[in-house]
């Protein structure tokens, strides 16, 4: 018999404000060492891969930036490769037409207008090419240690669904989360919050059976653990029509 279809989830209300702070905690008790799954060197390398990783996973974009940044780890390195040079690294990534330009235009303001250094400055950092906000934010917050939330598809869903920062675009749900979100947690909080909507509150199924924040959570229902599956039945194998078998034919 079929299971019963499952409850549509209803939007989650705001989350209780008593209840914000032990849910960052679980959180960061689930990913104590949270940090970017981006591998990079400095400022300039992780700003790339962040511009290399829209709509792109980060470990598709670490494959293509391991040789890339052994060729170009600087941006007067990566404007003497080129955008044909760069196009031959990033090629397995989506969108790289569009960021094999922006990689190359950004690192060219760079060494026209920052010496060559990536810039401590939301404004500045804003003004290049293929960088908008979420994209400052990540680079103020991993390479120069701001307490900033860079709001990406993780972040907006589970602002959300869990009722923790309800908004309905980015930026909403980014002040919602620096208004809520405790202050010496701010920090890691973005980390803590895309591992937990990468790999447990995932988009099309959230795995609350396995989530240690879900006491918390305003998502409704919760997702039960999945069924234990049935083994399956041995059925004897039939007889072929027509023709008789050895254990059919009586001794005399």
């Amino acid at each position: 018999m079929a299971a019963p279809p499952r409850a549509k989830p209803k939007p989650a209300a705001r989350m209780p404000a008593k209840n914000v702070r032990p849910f960052m905690q679980a959180l960061h008790d689930h990913w104590p060492d949270a940090k970017t799954e981006l591998v990079y060197k400095d400022p300039y390398t992780l700003l790339v891969s962040v511009v290399l990783s829209a709509q792109t996973t980060d470990a598709a974009v670490n494959r293509a930036t391991g040789p890339l940044f052994t060729a170009a780890p600087t941006p007067a390195a990566m404007v003497a490769l080129g955008e044909a040079g760069l196009s031959g690294h990033i090629k397995s990534i989506g969108l790289w037409q569009a960021k094999a330009r922006a990689v190359i235009a950004l690192s060219k303001l760079l060494i026209e207008q920052h010496g060559g250094e990536v810039p401590h400055d939301r404004e500045a950092l804003e003004a290049l090419p293929g960088v908008g906000r979420k994209t400052a934010n990540v680079v103020l917050n991993v390479a120069f240690g701001e307490a900033t939330i860079a709001v990406d598809t993780h972040l907006f869903r589970l602002g959300n669904r869990t009722g923790l920062a309800p908004g309905a675009t980015p930026r909403a749900v980014e002040d919602a989360l620096l208004k809520r979100i405790p202050k010496d947690m701010l920090m890691h909080a973005h980390h803590w919050l895309i591992l937990h909507g990468r790999y447990i509150c995932k988009a099309r199924t959230p795995e609350c059976w396995r989530c240690n924040a879900a006491p918390w959570c305003g998502f409704q229902p919760k997702t039960p653990p999945p069924a234990e599956p049935q083994p399956a039945v041995k059925r004897p194998s039939p007889k072929p029509r027509g023709r008789i078998t050895a254990a059919e034919i009586e001794e005399p």
